[in-house]
């Protein structure tokens, strides 16, 4: 299937990016991501024009991401109960709901792109939890662009080596997302620190 679509972004470009990445936002088995790497190459190589393959990229996630959270909103506790009738859906939607528990917002702008797996059902549990539309958005703006500029630029500083462009992305967030585990364990550990000092000066 990712061969066959490939073959396509020389004929439909644009719209089949901004397609593939609403797909995506669906929870839909789209890939996504390689699609805008060879959006890139494509820019890089004068076929496509790099502002609009990022545009199209990111225009098609935010349009998905709003389709989930009004749908969240709209038919929340129907489309949750079927989709935790499958127990991979369920994980990940209990993963979204916690993140949303423990981050709020900050939780919609990592799933665009550092998390992005857990994006579909970050979107649905905002909806049905009914937070902020306008905070919602915003995040979720923020972040589709952060994926969309990451994923296409860096197809384009590649020029079309999907593989090398995809392993320097994964190196990337890899580290990202190492780094962020290492600041909120270091968060803790302060916090823990900072309650028991707080303790044994009450207790004198």
């Amino acid at each position: 299937m990712t061969d066959w679509l490939l073959g396509l972004v020389p004929q439909y470009g644009l719209w089949l990016l901004a397609a593939t990445t609403f797909l995506s936002c669906l929870a839909l088995p789209i890939p996504a991501s390689i699609l805008m790497l060879t959006a890139g190459g494509f820019a890089a190589a004068g076929d496509l024009v790099l502002w609009q393959a990022f545009a199209a990229a990111a225009a098609g996630g935010i349009a998905g991401d709003q389709l989930g959270y009004w749908a969240g909103r709209g038919l929340g506790a129907a489309v949750l109960s079927r989709l935790r009738a499958d127990p991979a859906r369920d994980r990940l939607l209990a993963r979204a709901d916690a993140m949303m528990d423990r981050r709020g917002l900050v939780a919609v702008f990592l799933t665009r792109w550092l998390l992005s797996p857990l994006g579909p059902y970050v979107n649905l549990v905002a909806g049905t939890a009914r937070y902020g539309w306008m905070r919602f958005s915003l995040a979720g703006v923020a972040g589709e662009a952060v994926w969309a500029g990451l994923y296409v630029g860096t197809g384009y500083g590649f020029a079309g080596n999907i593989a090398a462009a995809n392993q320097a992305i994964g190196s990337a967030l890899g580290m990202i997302g190492g780094a962020g585990a290492v600041v909120a364990l270091g968060y803790w550990l302060f916090g823990s620190a900072t309650g028991q000092a707080a303790l044994r000066d009450r207790n004198g």
